[in-house]
């Protein structure tokens, strides 16, 4: 036997590892481009808000970008985790304005506009999370379990929660909210919101959950192929399940920041916010196909947001107008990921 023949099997298995390894660490770094394609974007607007108002470039404003986008981050990552499936929810805005309206109406007095029953501040904040479970189970059981399309149901769940929310305080604000109720939205921590702390423990509960959770890489297997996630023995209808329940209890955490930082639960609270949200969540590189995107890329998202639209504040840009800069931005960021490949064809 001749030497050639005995070393080939030897080499053989090296090369075919060390080609599999170079394949890997292709495919690490192109979805590492991927994530990060906004942070040049977001260098550059940073430059921009330097030139456009002195006042850019200091902590203040930096914590207060921080604190005005914390709500809408911890509802990005709730439509995430629901389109990483293949799904998605657009009453996620109903139940962030629903939840903490019914918390407050039941716990703060006539005076305040509330119900006047006066009940317990903790029993409200429980209220609220119970009001997203509810809601969260109700819209997976009838979009998973019995079929109905996700858009048109969500849709109509928006409509029909955002009526009880005006209708059961007649379009009022209701105000005097105790100070357990808004201690996520008002209160600080080493210099920096509660709400901001709470958002940013979210983003990297949910990486790490999506990266290394056996359930986190099942939605990623779901939203890719349904039916070879079920061939391969995930339980698809109720990983689902769990992630709208999940999605609405942070929708409804969510809205209680918002309640909380203006000390105040209005009637019109989440009007608009799904589109920031799906914004957010394209500009992140997230696929509405499902199975692609991560975490990181959706947090740059809401940066990018975040600043354009401080930007734009400090600018004294009209309101209106950052609207329409919104809508731009979606659009240049499909265009991105056509070139960059976080969209199918």
């Amino acid at each position: 036997m001749s030497k050639s023949a005995v070393e080939r099997p030897v080499d053989q298995p090296r090369q075919t590892t060390a080609g599999t390894l170079r394949r890997h660490g292709r495919h690490i770094m192109a979805n590492w481009v991927r994530e990060l394609a906004l942070l040049p974007v977001i260098v550059l607007l940073l430059v921009i808000g330097a030139f456009v108002n002195p006042a850019f470039l200091t902590a203040a404003n930096f914590i207060n970008v921080a604190q005005e986008s914390a709500a809408l981050g911890a509802v990005v990552v709730a439509e995430t985790l629901i389109l990483l499936t293949g799904k998605f929810d657009l009453s996620l805005q109903a139940t962030y304005g629903l939840a903490p309206m019914v918390g407050a109406w039941l716990i703060v007095s006539k005076d305040g506009q509330g119900l006047g029953t006066n009940w317990n501040p903790f029993l409200g904040i429980a209220i609220v999370l119970l009001v997203g479970l509810v809601v969260g189970a109700f819209n997976g059981f009838m979009v998973i379990k019995l079929g109905f399309n996700a858009f048109i149901f969500t849709l109509a769940m928006l409509i029909l929660l955002t009526g009880i929310q005006v209708g059961i305080v007649s379009g009022r604000t209701i105000y005097h909210l105790p100070d357990a109720y808004i201690y996520l939205g008002s209160q600080y921590l080493l210099g920096v919101p509660v709400s901001v702390w709470v958002t940013g423990a979210i983003f990297l509960l949910s990486a790490l959950f999506l990266r290394y959770h056996r359930v986190g890489r099942a939605i990623y297997a779901i939203g890719g192929n349904t039916e070879a996630a079920r061939a391969a023995g995930i339980h698809v209808d109720r990983v689902r399940i769990g992630v709208f329940i999940v999605a609405s209890l942070l929708a409804a955490l969510a809205g209680l920041m918002t309640a909380g930082q203006v000390v105040a639960v209005t009637a019109g609270q989440g009007n608009n916010l799904i589109f920031s949200v799906f914004a957010a969540a394209v500009i992140g590189g997230i696929s509405l196909e499902g199975g692609r995107g991560r975490m990181v890329g959706a947090l740059t998202g809401v940066i990018l947001l975040a600043l354009v639209q401080n930007i734009l504040i400090l600018s004294q840009i009209q309101t209106f107008w950052i609207d329409a800069a919104t809508g731009l931005i979606i659009l240049i960021a499909l265009g991105l990921a056509r070139l960059i490949g976080t969209e199918r064809a």
